[in-house]
């Protein structure tokens, strides 16, 4: 039998049950489809898509097309959409029968469903994109926990990882099929985005380069050792995992991550941080599962709470936070190198998106869009799952916010990021890197850095803000 794989955020061959499946009835016909729908505009007016992501997803899926290549098949890629293109296949191919990786979210089950109606073969859903599996949850997905720890230890204590599945050495792809051009990223009507010097790291997408990354952060450089205590850096490398952005696009599983996190206790060490990896990695999955019990929900300015709110939408209060400038630097930092690379912290997101949800009670929705179009890690259920815990429409009820001089204090205490990225504030002391406007004008003359010149005078009062967010609850 010719089976039809279609691909789409599970750009690998480890670990990828579709594949496995088909490999074993007989010829394979894997396909990945550039839809034009993800290189759209979104309703705020910039691309869903943007360049960074758009490159790191072409060079994962010229990754897969070469490791297919030496397992004896073809990757057969299309541009179009997948209801069209997957059609056309089957009349051209005769194959009898569709096997994909579901998704959980609106846009992805919509697609799914139009693919399902266009085609008179049988199809078959695999669950993959987890680290446990839906099946071996110890509650229904319509009925875990709203409390992220409860639903942890449950987890934890009652349920096992399943091992991941090999792909077969070998797979046959029919000779007949033409494989199709991966396209550049001009052809998705972007721009090149040149590298910047200052990312912590140069990401490649690609299988290969994902477990190239991590070999080097678990046996080569030996990182995992220290990672809980690193994870919040915001300089170099190695202060955490980065597997994110390949986690993100499939090129490597959870389930293969969680192996060789229990390949290193056993045969280098075992401590809090190696647990710690296993616990993100529960975080990810409980994202997932709650937009399955949560549908659309998850999207509304009132998230899963259905609070009733009233927040603020003005373009240029929006403008100023997404281009770095609103005049409180760890903000601004962080956002700078969102826009230059693709990439932010885990602690940069959770200020970012807090100072922009609760200090300008902005609506959060169009802070989560753009990181969709940002970040190259970008993760439909992670992404939309972090935004609305830092609005507090998410799954922790607490008035929860962040208080943003105290974080940059802690996670850059010398100022050295703040440099980095905003080089209008390189000749500042850490007295002052952090909260430039307390400078007098002697000060800023001294340091030669004039705010409401050289910098932004701040856009709001922070302290004020704090309190207004207080009177919310």
């Amino acid at each position: 039998m010719k089976s039809i794989v279609w691909l789409r955020n599970d750009l690998r061959l480890t670990d990828h049950q579709p594949l496995k499946a088909a490999a074993e009835t007989g010829e394979v016909l894997p396909v990945y489809c550039f839809d034009p729908r993800h290189f759209s505009k979104t309703r705020y007016g910039f691309p869903k898509t943007d360049s960074l992501r758009a490159q790191f997803l072409i060079e994962s899926v010229e990754d897969l097309r070469n490791r297919i290549r030496e397992n004896g098949g073809e990757l057969i890629v299309r541009c179009g959409k997948p209801e069209e293109i997957l059609q056309g296949i089957v009349l051209e191919t005769g194959a009898g029968q569709l096997l994909y990786h579901g998704e959980v979210t609106q846009e992805e089950k919509d697609v799914e469903a139009r693919v399902e109606e266009s085609l008179e073969i049988p199809f078959k859903r695999y669950w993959d994109n987890t680290m446990y599996h839906r099946d071996d949850l110890p509650f229904s997905l319509f009925s875990i926990p709203d409390v992220f720890t409860q639903f942890r230890k449950k987890t934890e204590n009652q349920s096992l990882v399943r091992e991941p599945v090999n792909v077969p050495a070998k797979f046959k792809t029919p000779d007949e099929v033409e494989p199709g051009k991966i396209p550049a990223i001009q052809d998705l009507g972007l721009e090149p985005a040149e590298p910047d010097g200052r990312a912590v790291l140069q990401f490649k997408g690609g299988e290969s380069a994902a477990w190239e990354r991590l070999n080097h952060y678990f046996f080569e450089a030996d990182k995992l050792r220290d990672y809980k205590f690193t994870r919040n850096g915001l300089l170099g490398a190695d202060y955490s995992s980065k597997f994110s952005p390949w986690l993100a696009h499939g090129c490597i599983s959870a389930r293969s991550i969680h192996a060789e996190v229990e390949k290193y206790e056993t045969d280098v060490h075992e401590n809090v941080s190696t647990y710690w990896m296993k616990f993100e990695l529960i975080w990810r999955d409980y994202f997932r599962f709650s937009a399955v019990k949560y549908g659309s929900q998850i999207f509304k300015l009132g998230g899963i709470q259905e609070k009733v709110l009233d927040k603020e939408k003005d373009h240029d209060i929006f403008e100023r936070w997404a281009s770095g400038t609103t005049g409180i630097p760890f903000v601004d930092a962080n956002m700078r190198e969102l826009n230059a690379t693709g990439y932010m912290s885990n602690r940069g997101r959770q200020n970012a998106a807090s100072f922009l949800a609760q200090n300008l009670n902005f609506d959060w929705r169009r802070g989560a869009a753009w990181f969709e179009s940002k970040l190259i890690d970008y993760d439909v259920c992670s992404n939309w799952g972090n935004w609305a815990y830092n609005a507090t429409v998410g799954h922790d009820p607490r008035n929860r916010y962040f208080n943003i001089i105290n974080q940059a204090q802690k996670y850059d205490k010398k100022g050295e990021y703040v440099r980095l990225w905003i080089p209008e504030l390189k000749n500042l002391p850490s007295e002052f890197v952090h909260q430039p406007w307390k400078m007098t004008p002697d000060q800023q003359k001294l340091y030669e850095t004039e705010i409401g010149r050289d910098y932004p005078e701040p856009m709001i009062d922070l302290e004020k803000s704090y309190e207004e967010i207080k009177a919310r609850d």
